[in-house]
């Protein structure tokens, strides 16, 4: 295994500034581990080495005049696969989906070419990103690099997957319902669901007021880095914060001490919890403590909101479903083609009563945050299940929301929330804490986030694991 493949994009940094590594070598590097391992995982389910070690050729370049483009020129990025990047298609895990290249790219894409970042390829994900496993028609099934049996959860699994290996050290993720947060906590990796329009969108996506754009990597730092590039104005998307975003690297190290955290086992209303996930959250918290901030048990006044999301997410689907010709609809996930067809029968009054349930939600938590800076939860009230399955074995529902309970809410409401590794459980799989900070406030979420890293620094793999069973 070489050193590049443990490097942070910090640590690349330093190095194409001292000259004792190259883009190209990196590239090169990225390239050569892809090759190897994605056949175990199917993490991309694009590679295009002729871009890539073009675009890292340029970026050398660059770097020898002494004139990076931006914070990230060099540096090795994946691109989920329904995120527009100018000469690729955009297939969103769909085999309807058309096959022409995209003549421009999606804002979260553009922000990162102008600032230099190397392309190395498109990661898999769920058929149009709509559930919370990596597997579609299209590219088959996505593995979780601790078990190449279980699954890396969706519906950005590809990238989670790739950045849990370090094949590239940034990668772009979406979250709708978790999508982020649920594989970061299955594969032990730092996610990050920014405030919703933080980063531009466009085209937007079919669960447009619940969908958000954000950075999947190995460390906090390397997030927010991502984040100083992608949360740029893009005149494209109406929702979007078009204004100067703040700066996210900045404030990274000022800790959480002083801070009011609020911690939630089951939100009020979940029942079911891994007693190892419960156990091992529980411990991790009261790192906070240690920190200096002051944590205590409080859960915020609501009630489970899955009636909302799920009108939400089955109209979502319907409007995905509805621009494909019924003679192609026995090519897609038979299980997308169902929550579609539950979604037509929705109404408007439907939508719009889900859609203004969304207000309550938040104003019920704008009242938690007038006591509490944060919130913690557990990610997922369950450790990575068999691939293959979208809901794990003996569940009573066949909902995938159902086994993610703490991401979608907010959603819903729109704020930050990320997902830290915060332990191991006895059959080596990751277990995720939330960490969710009012709107607008994504780098307190950064903050904490660092602190709790500091403290307890996550646990890194570097090539794929067979199953032990």
């Amino acid at each position: 295994m070489s050193a590049i493949a443990d490097q942070s994009a910090r640590e690349l940094l330093h190095a194409y500034k001292d000259k004792s590594l190259s883009p190209v070598e990196v590239a090169e590097d990225v390239l050569r581990r892809i090759e190897a391992q994605n056949p175990a995982v199917n993490a991309f389910c694009v590679v295009h080495p002729n871009e890539t070690l073009s675009m890292a050729r340029a970026s050398e370049a660059r770097w020898r005049r002494g004139e990076p483009a931006g914070p990230v020129d060099g540096f090795p990025v994946s691109v989920k696969d329904m995120l527009w990047q100018k000469g690729f298609a955009n297939r969103r895990g769909s085999l309807t989906s058309s096959a022409e290249r995209a003549k421009e790219d999606a804002p979260s894409v553009a922000r990162l070419r102008e600032a230099g970042a190397v392309f190395v390829g498109r990661t898999a994900l769920s058929e149009f990103a709509w559930k919370g496993v990596t597997d579609s028609p299209l590219t088959g099934t996505t593995r979780n690099p601790w078990d190449t049996a279980k699954t890396p959860g969706g519906s950005s699994g590809g990238a989670a997957t790739a950045g849990a290996l370090n094949l590239g050290v940034m990668h772009l993720g979406t979250d709708a319902g978790g999508s982020i947060r649920i594989p970061a906590s299955f594969t032990g990796l730092f996610g990050l669901k920014p405030s919703f329009g933080r980063v531009a969108t466009y085209p937007a996506s079919a669960f447009v007021v619940l969908s958000h754009v954000g950075p999947m990597t190995r460390t906090v730092y390397d997030a927010a880095l991502m984040l100083d590039v992608i949360a740029r104005p893009d005149r494209r998307d109406l929702m979007a914060h078009n204004s100067t975003p703040p700066d996210y690297t900045g404030p990274l190290e000022r800790g959480v001490r002083g801070l009011r955290i609020g911690w939630s086992v089951d939100l009020g209303y979940v029942e079911h919890i891994d007693p190892e996930v419960r156990e091992i959250c529980s411990q991790a918290v009261r790192t906070f403590e240690a920190l200096g901030a002051v944590v205590e048990e409080a859960t915020p006044a609501f009630a489970n909101p899955r009636e909302a999301i799920l009108k939400l997410w089955r109209a979502g689907a319907a409007a995905a479903l509805s621009t494909i010709s019924p003679d192609h609809h026995s090519q897609l996930d038979p299980t997308f083609v169902a929550c579609a067809e539950a979604g037509k029968s929705l109404t408007a009054v439907d939508f719009l009563g889900a859609f203004n349930a969304r207000s309550d939600l938040a104003r019920r938590m704008h009242e938690f945050h007038d006591r509490y800076d944060l919130l913690v939860t557990p990610t997922l009230p369950i450790v990575a299940f068999d691939a293959g399955l979208n809901v794990p074995p003996g569940q009573p529902t066949d909902e995938w929301l159902d086994w993610a309970p703490y991401s979608y809410p907010f959603n819903l409401t729109q704020q930050p929330a990320a997902s830290v590794p915060c332990g191991m459980t006895s059959k080596g799989l990751p277990v995720g804490l939330q960490i969710v900070a009012p709107l607008h406030r994504d780098t307190l979420v950064l903050q904490a986030a660092r602190a709790f890293e500091s403290a307890q620094p996550f646990e890194t793999i570097s090539a794929p694991r067979a199953s032990a069973a």
